[in-house]
């Protein structure tokens, strides 16, 4: 009996992953080999750096609201030591958000904390 090669389906699934690589640079995008293999290394940099993305996003925050304490004659560790002595449960996605664009909220909580 002659082997039966289902062409449809595989065919299919060459064409899918040929028109996620769409748009990178010479063969990445159209040779089949290249393609596939540039595809799962870039799935494996999404997922690496979904996490890396929360890191650098805590980072940002850090540098911000340090920014907004030095402004007041605080460092940032001192301001978060007062927060915490003062029972302020505040996270630091907030903090930062109104470090840049509420001062006078940031000024009243920076107060807070120096009490």
């Amino acid at each position: 009996m002659p082997r039966s090669v289902n062409h449809v389906a595989s065919r299919a699934k060459r064409k899918g992953i040929l028109k996620l690589t769409r748009g990178y640079f010479g063969a990445r995008r159209n040779v089949w080999t290249v393609a596939k293999n540039t595809w799962e290394k870039g799935l494996t940099y999404a997922f690496r750096d979904r996490r890396n993305k929360k890191r650098n996003f805590r980072a940002l925050w850090i540098q911000r609201i340090n920014a907004g304490a030095r402004l007041e004659g605080l460092s940032y560790s001192r301001l978060m030591h007062g927060l915490k002595e003062a029972g302020i449960e505040i996270n630091r996605k907030v903090l930062a958000d109104l470090a840049m664009n509420n001062p006078e909220a940031f000024k009243a909580v920076v107060a807070q904390a120096k009490r």
